[in-house]
């Protein structure tokens, strides 16, 4: 029988926490200390209810060493109240967050039903892990008794020739099923080599595209004013741009770009997309809505959604060349545990078309980059493959349904996000919003081009720039004592990275603002400090927006 173990420092609270805890229908036992606690713990426990002050200056090794060591269908939850919240507003909950692993949190104060509500649904996810034990077990026991069945068939083969027939077409079924999945197999690793190499590709380019932006913009501004060479550097910066597009959907495909995925109003996006789909289309498409009011917000990223939607709708619109239907659609689904998907609930987006539709052959390659049916120069081929990382990412997926001569339907899988919608982000603020104020500025890149040029467009705007090409040599300024305003440091580093150069600088400097920049989302998952990142390539313009949101 499933049972709750609480751990609090204040016995009324204790006491108050299992009475709670009894009413959703489960016994509870307090535990004094995490040794108590550790020494309860079994596989029968439904979850852990513990406070911030019981854990706050204790050693969870070992709790963790507890937790390393459950089964592999085991990942016992925990409820843990704080005064401030999860780790997005309490950076000490993210420590506790990898101790525990499976924590929800609930910040004071709250009302019962809260925890009453929390409780339930962690009891409710406690037993499903019971289920999938027992599955477990049944399978287990099942290819055991398929094991017995096949010894004893190859013993009596001569007098059961009839169930050794039976048996051996079992078994080319499984083989050929096993060949099924090993092809799958090679399928996947073969992407996600490819993944890797374009995440590494992307990230070197994103480099290169640092430094050549930075030059641009210098360029622009110290050539006298002539047209002709205006249009020169803007078909160079255009250019550029294009490679930075391009760079960002390598990184999507990758699932290594930097996402920030919030409460979404998916029908509110599409909307405000209208006109900018009835541009991009022409009047030959017919364009469709189907928006349902009243649906949750999805977990998504408001801009790559959009670029997502764009794409989609663009690819739909080269498969009917001489005109016909596009219809975008939204719907709630509720879904089980899928082959592509986790159990429930769902925002789909359907974008569906009346086009020429592709074959098995070309549906099964739709998504792998840089395949494309269309003309050379016509397309990169990395559309549907960035979408389908995108989705990855997200945790939703990508399906992708077509029938040659009757068009296509591509499925966007978005999970519901827990709270409100979220608006999409203003606008920064315009360049004459920028404080003027000198300020001098450390900043470090291994990379001589980036260093160059970011240093120049920084000096640009008026500040004192004091340069360093690695880690240990950026301490060495800091040591120093020398003034300094702002660091502003890259991530990928030979022999200590920018987030180790930002721990170093907090124990010495922990007033000091640090802004760190990366060519994609490479940020190790247990970093230490939190750290607002500006992504690569960048202009003069996103420096001057950060510099001011930092330091003013």
């Amino acid at each position: 029988m499933l049972h709750a173990l609480v751990l609090a420092p204040r016995g009324r609270d204790s006491a108050v926490a299992a009475s709670l805890i009894d009413q959703v229908g489960v016994p509870s036992r307090i535990c004094r200390d995490i040794a108590e606690l550790v020494e309860a713990l079994g596989d029968d426990a439904a979850f852990v209810l513990m406070t911030e002050e019981a854990i706050r200056n204790v050693d969870l090794n070992p709790l963790a060493q507890w937790l390393a060591g459950q089964p592999p269908w085991s990942d016992l939850p925990f409820i843990l109240v704080t005064d401030h919240g999860g780790p997005e507003r309490n950076p000490i909950a993210a420590r506790w967050l990898d101790a525990l692993g499976n924590v929800s949190f609930i910040e004071r104060p709250f009302h019962p039903t809260t925890l009453m509500s929390v409780a339930r649904s962690t009891i409710r996810g406690r037993r499903r892990q019971h289920e999938t034990r027992s599955l477990l077990e049944d399978l287990r026991q099942g290819e055991l008794r398929l094991q017995q069945i096949n010894d004893q068939l190859e013993r009596r083969v001569e007098e059961r020739t009839a169930q050794l027939q039976h048996a051996h077409d079992e078994l080319l079924e499984q083989i050929a099923e096993r060949a099924r999945t090993e092809d799958q197999l090679r399928q996947l690793q073969k992407l996600e080599s490819i993944g890797q190499l374009t995440g590494g590709v992307a990230h070197d380019f994103n480099n290169l595209l640092t430094a050549v932006l930075g030059n641009l913009e210098l360029l622009r501004k110290r050539l006298p004013h002539d047209p002709t060479i205006e249009r020169l550097l803007d078909g160079a910066t255009q250019g550029a741009q294009r490679g930075a597009a391009l760079t960002q959907r390598l990184l999507a495909f990758a699932r290594r770009q930097a996402l920030q995925p919030r409460p979404t109003d998916l029908a509110e996006l599409v909307r405000g997309m209208a006109d900018l789909l009835y541009r991009s289309l022409g009047p030959t498409v017919e364009i469709a809505f189907d928006l349902p009011p009243g649906l949750p917000p999805a977990s998504a990223d408001h801009n790559q959604i959009e670029l997502a939607l764009l794409n989609l709708a663009v690819n739909a619109r080269d498969a009917m060349p001489d005109g016909g239907t596009l219809t975008i659609s939204l719907s709630l689904e509720q879904v089980p545990t899928a082959r592509d998907l986790a159990a429930g609930r769902y925002i789909k987006l359907c974008v569906s078309d009346t086009g020429c539709g592709m074959d098995p052959q070309t549906l099964g390659r739709a998504i792998e980059p840089f395949f494309s049916t269309k003309e050379v120069g016509k397309g990169t081929g990395l559309g549907l493959s960035m979408i389908h990382g995108l989705a990855l990412q997200l945790k939703g997926a990508l399906r992708l349904l077509s029938d040659v001569g009757r068009g296509t339907r591509a499925e966007l899988w978005l999970p519901v996000a827990n709270g409100a919608a979220v608006a999409a982000a203003p606008a920064s603020q315009s360049e004459a919003d920028v404080s003027k104020r000198r300020l001098t500025l450390l900043f470090v890149d291994d990379d001589f081009l980036i260093s160059l040029s970011t240093a120049a467009l920084l000096e640009d705007l008026g500040h004192d720039v004091i340069k360093a090409s690695s880690g240990p040599a950026a301490l060495d300024v800091v040591k120093s004592g020398r003034p300094i305003d702002l660091l502003i440091t890259d991530y990928a580093m030979p022999g200590m990275t920018g987030v180790q150069l930002a721990e170093a600088v907090r124990k010495l400097r922990p007033e000091l603002p640090i802004l760190l920049a990366t060519g994609y989302a490479d940020l190790p998952a247990r970093a230490k400090v939190e750290l607002p990142r500006l992504s690569k390539p960048y202009q003069q313009k996103q420096l001057a927006d950060q510099i001011t949101s930092l330091v003013g």
